[in-house]
């Protein structure tokens, strides 16, 4: 009955240092404390709508780049789900991209089992370069009310990390 627990452990405690890249480095989390304007981002949905993030200008937006194959970014997709839920009515929204190189047939399946309640775009290699370069996934960025970056999370964040981040934006 140990095994199984310590062996949960374990794996958490891999992801907790990991972010899934070609290089295999992972990056911390880092304040943005010149707030630069987030860069235009206009990108379809599942059912081919646009969308834009000028759209959620006045709501604070986590924006979250992740693709199906990266494990630490499945991680926290549960905890995208539950602060989706928790604060949308306080003028919050999340927004995942996905980088899957398979597009919307990778991506479809995921987020049926996933059960996300939010927008899930199809990220692009020019949305990637006009966000700096993903350079690993996740990599989420906190957005303020004005539309500005107040946050970068590089690889996998700690939910309360998220959570105050968040709550500091609100």
């Amino acid at each position: 009955m140990k095994t199984p627990i310590l062996l949960a452990l374990m794996v958490a405690a891999a992801l907790a240092t990991t972010a899934c890249s070609k290089s295999g480095t992972a990056k911390a989390a880092k304040a943005n404390t010149d707030h630069k304007p987030a860069p235009v981002l206009v990108l379809p949905d599942e059912q081919g709508n646009t969308i834009r993030l000028a759209d959620f200008k006045g709501k604070v937006v986590v924006l979250n780049f992740w693709a199906t194959w990266c494990g630490p970014c499945k991680f926290e997709i549960p905890w995208l789900i539950e602060f989706q839920r928790q604060y949308k009515d306080q003028g919050f929204s999340v927004i995942g991209v996905s980088m899957d190189e398979g597009g919307w047939p990778a991506v479809r399946p995921f987020l049926e089992e996933a059960k996300t309640n939010y927008p899930i775009l199809l990220g692009t290699d020019e949305t990637a370069a006009a966000f700096g370069g993903i350079e690993v996934l996740p990599t989420t960025f906190i957005i303020d009310r004005q539309g500005r970056i107040t946050s970068t999370h590089m690889g996998l964040t700690g939910k309360d990390d998220f959570e105050n981040a968040i709550k500091a934006a609100l």
